[in-house]
């Protein structure tokens, strides 16, 4: 069956199916010998011989973890200024795995790694609305307007958000802080900071602690597991 040549790529974990986009347009990219250049190029998956760079892209064993990052790690497979990265954490993996999605350098949390990039690329896509829960500790009480506001939705420079879930878990009036239970689906850069900022309870501190139906549960810091099969079915079923 054929398929494009940026979707194999990024199935084979070379890297986003964007950033494949790129080395084929880039021309570093070769098909049976032959250099390919151009967006829109099918391949036998089976039977053609892909290269990168002048190395052989085989097929390999997809990988599914779930990784709690740390604060002070960045959610990239490298960085420019030599900051400590996700795939640092994960070096005992033999395949390349990526990040899923992106979490703050400040924030910590469920954080999805695979080399599988079209799953990848699903789950990160806001279009499939997949959950993801936050514990924000806020200064300051929120009242039951603010929470109301997150719930209905906010408006910030980039436009109104989708109606969220929000709950209070936890006050503090001697520290004046609290912990909020935010559930949205949509992927802004820093969104959930703003959304808190936006209702005069800027963030503390904030853990992702759920995507979609998958929990930290009791993974500390710096930790990851593999994800079962049963999982990763249940994850390929939301998206069929």
């Amino acid at each position: 069956m054929e398929e494009r040549l940026q979707k194999v790529l990024a199935a084979r974990g070379v890297a986003s199916r964007r950033k494949c986009e790129e080395l084929i347009l880039a021309g570093r990219v070769m098909v049976n010998g032959k250099k390919v250049d151009q967006l829109g190029f099918k391949v036998d998956d089976e039977h053609d011989k892909i290269e990168v760079d002048g190395n052989v892209i085989g097929k390999v064993p997809f990988v599914y973890l779930m990784l709690h990052k740390p604060t002070g790690v960045i959610t990239s497979a490298s960085d420019p200024q030599g900051r400590k990265v996700v795939t640092d954490l994960v070096k005992d993996i033999k395949e390349r795995v990526y990040p899923v999605g992106r979490l703050d350098l400040d924030t910590s949390g469920l954080l999805l790694m695979t080399n599988d990039g079209e799953l990848a690329n699903k789950i990160a896509h806001p279009r499939f609305e997949i959950d993801k829960v936050y514990l924000a500790t806020v200064k300051g009480i929120p009242s039951e307007q603010a929470l109301k506001t997150l719930r209905e939705g906010v408006m910030l420079e980039d436009g109104m958000t989708y109606p969220a879930q929000a709950e209070l878990t936890f006050k503090d009036p001697q520290l004046n802080q609290a912990t909020i239970k935010l559930t949205i689906h949509e992927g802004r850069n820093r969104q959930v900071r703003r959304m808190c900022q936006a209702v005069g309870h800027p963030v503390v501190k904030l853990k992702r602690v759920q995507l979609g139906f998958l929990t930290l549960g009791k993974l500390a810091p710096r930790q990851y597991r593999m994800l079962t099969p049963q999982e990763v079915d249940k994850l390929r079923q939301l998206f069929t």
